[in-house]
């Protein structure tokens, strides 16, 4: 785990840190198995990554997201740039993304 942030990284969880965002829980730096989730909201199962712009690991990101949905995590992948650029977009996706777990766990 890392002791500290990147921009983007402090500037989505000033967001969605002590319930600010729609009354959900955040989580950030949370081990699930053998990888370490930037953010999840556990009441949701819902893992929330943010990717740098030197993030090219493509094939990685693919089997450690398929890994995290066999285990019935939902994961979201944004740009850095998005959210220092687009951070109201990013939010809403991510509010869109917390009304469709929620329906699919009750």
């Amino acid at each position: 785990m890392r002791s500290g942030q990147t921009g983007p990284e402090m500037r989505f969880w000033y967001e969605v840190r002590a319930k600010r965002f729609q009354g959900v829980k955040f989580t950030r730096q949370v081990v699930i198995g053998a990888f370490i989730a930037d953010f999840v909201a556990r009441s949701h199962m819902l893992v929330v990554e943010l990717d740098g712009d030197t993030h090219t690991d493509q094939a990685r990101d693919a089997r450690r997201t398929a890994w995290l949905e066999e285990q019935g995590y939902r994961v979201i992948r944004f740009a850095n740039t998005d959210v220092m650029t687009n951070l109201e977009g990013v939010l809403q996706v991510l509010g869109d993304a917390l009304v469709t777990r929620m329906d699919l766990i009750r």
